[in-house]
C-alpha cells in the first residue's frame, strides 16, 4: 500500500490534467490559474520555512564529526570532518551541498564472511551517483526551460543546449540530461523497493515526490519526441505567466496540461515535504556548526536571563557537609570546627 497509494495519485493527476486539458473552456485553470496558485504557494512556503528555521534557536552543540577534532599540536586534525573555524566549516558546506561528501562517508554496513564473519563498513557508492545524477540533470533541465520564460532568451541558454545535446540523437535533439534524469529516477525508486532495510523505512511520503517527478520527464519527451506540441503557443501562455497578461492557451495538446498538473502539483507539495531539504540542509546544526565547544563558550539562546548559572564549586560549597556525611567524595576538604565546638565534642 505505501507504493500504491502514490501510484494512484499520481494516476489521478494524469486523469485530472488530461480530462481538464481537453476542452478550451477549462484549459485557462489548468494552464494559467493553478500553475499561478502552485507558483504563489511555492514562494509563500518556502519563505516561511527558511523564517521559521531561522528563528529556531540552536540549545547545544551538535555538529556531526568523524575525523580527529583539533587539539595539540603535533596531532593532525581532520578540518573537514571535524571543522574547527568558519571557514572549514564552509568547505564542508560546499563540498555536501556540491557533491554530497556525506555519503562517501562509511554510511553502508555489511557482514563479510571470508574466513570469520565481519562487520564490514563502507561508502553508499551508488546512491551518491545517482543522486548526484539526478540532482545536476534536473537542475538542468530546469534551467533549459527558462527559455520558455524570457524573452530575449538569458545569455548562456544556447550553449546549455548545444552541450546537453552534443551527441545528435535523433530529430529533435534527445538531450542527454533527460535520459541520465529518467535513470536516475528509476534506479533510486527500485532502491527502495529492493533494499530490505530502505523499504522497511520507507513511507509513501518516500515514493510520491519519485513517481510524481518521473511523470513529470516522461510527460515531458513525450511532448519532445512524440506528440506534435505548438511550442509557440506555449511560449505565449507562458511569456503571459510572467508578465500577467494572462491568455487563453488556445489549441495546445492534452499532454501539455498534464504536464503542467504534475509540475503545480509538485510546486505546492514541496516546501511542505522532504524535498525541503534542499533548503534545510543551510540551517541543518550538524554541518553548520564548528566543532570548538572546547575553545568558545555556546550560549544557550533558551537560557532564562533571570537564572544565573550555578557552578559545581558553588554547587559544593552550598552542600559541602551534607556531603561529606553522605560519603561523597568533594573536591575541598570541610574547615576545621571551631576550638568551642571541640571543647564541647570532648565533654560530651
Amino acid at each position: 500500500m505505501k507504493v500504491l497509494r502514490p501510484i494512484i495519485a499520481v494516476l489521478a493527476l494524469i486523469v485530472a490534467g488530461g480530462v481538464l486539458g481537453i476542452w478550451q473552456g477549462t484549459q485557462m485553470l489548468v494552464g494559467v490559474i493553478l500553475p499561478s496558485i502552485a507558483f504563489l504557494v511555492l514562494i509563500v512556503g518556502i519563505i516561511r520555512k527558511v523564517i521559521d528555521w531561522a528563528k529556531s534557536p540552536v540549545p547545544f552543540k551538535i555538529p556531526t564529526t568523524c575525523g580527529q577534532a583539533k587539539s595539540l599540536s603535533f596531532i593532525k586534525e581532520d578540518r573537514f570532518e571535524s571543522p574547527n573555524s568558519k571557514s572549514d566549516v564552509i568547505v564542508r558546506m560546499f563540498l555536501e551541498i556540491f557533491l554530497f561528501r556525506s555519503l562517501f562517508r562509511n554510511t553502508s554496513a555489511g557482514i563479510k564472511s571470508n574466513n570469520s564473519p565481519k562487520l564490514h563498513y563502507g561508502p553508499s557508492l551508488w546512491l551518491w551517483l545517482f543522486g548526484l545524477l539526478f540532482h545536476y540533470t534536473f537542475l538542468t533541465i530546469v534551467l533549459r526551460h527558462l527559455r520558455l520564460f524570457t524573452d530575449p532568451v538569458l545569455p548562456g541558454l544556447a550553449m546549455l543546449e548545444y552541450l546537453d545535446g552534443f551527441v545528435q540523437i535523433g530529430a529533435p535533439v534527445l538531450y542527454q540530461s533527460n535520459l541520465i534524469f529518467m535513470a536516475a529516477l528509476v534506479a533510486l525508486f527500485v532502491r527502495r523497493l529492493v533494499m530490505p532495510q530502505v523499504r522497511y523505512i520507507s513511507l509513501g511520503s518516500d515514493y510520491f515526490p519519485l513517481l510524481l517527478i518521473f511523470s513529470i520527464g516522461a510527460t515531458g519527451m513525450l511532448m519532445r519526441h512524440y506528440f506534435r506540441v505548438d511550442v509557440t503557443a506555449i511560449k505565449q501562455l507562458t511569456m503571459g505567466l510572467v508578465t500577467l497578461n494572462w491568455t487563453n492557451p488556445g489549441t495546445i495538446h492534452p499532454v501539455f496540461f498534464i504536464h503542467v498538473t504534475l509540475v503545480s502539483t509538485l510546486m505546492i507539495y514541496f516546501p511542505f515535504s522532504k524535498l525541503m531539504h534542499a533548503g534545510g540542509i543551510f540551517f541543518s546544526p550538524t554541518r553548520n556548526m564548528a566543532n570548538d565547544s572546547r575553545a568558545t563558550r555556546h550560549i544557550n539562546p533558551w537560557n532564562d536571563p533571570n537564572i544565573k548559572p550555578h557552578s559545581y564549586a558553588a554547587y559544593e560549597d552550598d552542600f559541602r557537609e551534607f556531603m561529606v556525611a553522605a560519603d561523597i567524595p568533594v573536591e575541598k576538604e570541610l574547615p576545621p570546627a571551631p576550638a568551642a565546638e571541640k571543647k564541647e565534642e570532648v565533654t560530651e
